[in-house]
């Protein structure tokens, strides 16, 4: 299949004394990758770590230096957020942008909960719900529904008005998606409307091979996606409608690890192959309770890298590629892979890149 959209997920990284230059670098990768063409830029949501801790508010201000760029999270974890709070940020982050926001979700137990569960919640979170219902309420939040009776209003200085979210961004609530690894995930992602971001971490549930895994998930979700709406479509919801009999098939994006080695210097490329060996071996076979299979990296020249990308059955099942750049590298390194990527790569998929807004045609 054509690669049709093409987009890059950072990791956000800043040295301990001084986040800021981290940031801006971040920031301004954001707008190297929209002069290149690219469709989209992700940016991972971290806690306690040198990363971003809040993706609405980066994507915020990143929406205010590009100017068509998708703008994504990937993945925010819902258990640490309050469904109607988080989604205010996203909707007034989401109007900022002028509709350009992709928001990623990720369900279960956040990252280092035993730090900072009791910090983020006022009672016992251990006795909290952090299941896909969170992300079906803050869903539910989106749509703009009217709160109360239809005769309640609110009364501010100079306004009386009915109450719902502001402001309301209309077309956010589909464009949310979820990091989805597993069988189960999937349907559920699936069954309640959402977006599917597939990764290069799987559970090989029936079996060792990662594309295997990966291309199961696709035709799951794809089966499912465009169908009659389930339960879960409903859930957290409080809703007694119906569900609806169909619906536009979701999206899918698939995140590989992608470095061609053709502009780096051989101080770089020695560095990139020891990067890649490094993490070779946990691609050998599954690890742990939930069998998690990890994805090869992707690096070599560019004719190495569009040989193996046109051989992977699962980027091959989907029209989206998501570059996921490493956690360790240096912000000319991010610039080196995206460059080479949209020259020397993602052309050969089919990919074509979106002119500046100063180039496109009138009207």
């Amino acid at each position: 299949m054509t690669v049709t959209t093409l987009a890059f997920l950072t990791p956000g990284n800043f040295a301990d004394d001084d986040p800021y230059a981290g940031l801006e670098a971040t920031l301004r990768l954001f707008e190297f990758a929209e002069r290149l063409g690219f469709d989209g830029g992700w940016i991972r949501q971290r806690h306690l770590e040198h990363g971003v801790g809040s993706a609405a508010v980066f994507l915020a201000a990143a929406g205010q230096r590009t100017t068509r760029l998708q703008l994504g999270t990937a993945v925010i974890p819902i258990g640490y957020e309050s469904p109607f709070r988080l989604a205010e940020d996203l909707s007034l982050a989401d109007v900022l942008s002028r509709g350009r926001l992709q928001v990623g979700f990720s369900a279960g137990t956040p990252p280092h909960a035993e730090l900072i569960g009791d910090l983020v919640f006022d009672g016992d979170w251990r006795t909290y719900d952090l299941s896909y219902t969170r992300i079906a309420r803050l869903r539910d939040n989106l749509r703009g529904d009217f709160l109360g009776g239809p005769d309640t209003v609110i009364h501010s200085p100079g306004n009386t008005q009915r109450p719902r979210l502001q402001p309301y961004s209309k077309g956010l609530v589909d464009r949310l998606w979820y990091g989805g690894g597993s069988l189960r995930s999937i349907r559920w992602a699936a069954s309640a409307g959402l977006n599917l971001l597939a990764g290069n971490i799987v559970s090989g549930e029936t079996t060792d091979d990662f594309v295997t895994a990966q291309l199961t998930h696709i035709e799951e979700y794809r089966s499912l996606s465009a169908g009659p709406a389930g339960p879960a479509e409903l859930a957290g919801s409080g809703s007694t409608e119906p569900p609806a009999p169909g619906r536009q098939p979701g999206r899918i994006a698939v995140g590989r690890v992608v470095v061609p080695l053709d502009s780096a210097d051989a101080a770089t490329r020695r560095r990139y192959l020891r990067y890649a060996e490094s993490r070779h071996e946990r691609t050998l076979k599954p690890h742990g309770e939930r069998r998690a299979l990890f994805a090869p990296d992707v690096i070599g020249t560019a004719d190495d890298i569009v040989e193996r990308l046109l051989a992977d059955a699962a980027v091959q099942a989907v029209d989206e590629l998501r570059l996921e750049l490493p956690y360790e590298f240096e912000p000319a390194d991010y610039e080196q892979i995206l460059d080479d990527v949209a020259r020397l790569v993602a052309p050969r998929l089919g990919w074509s890149p979106t002119p500046p807004a100063s180039a496109a045609p009138a009207g």
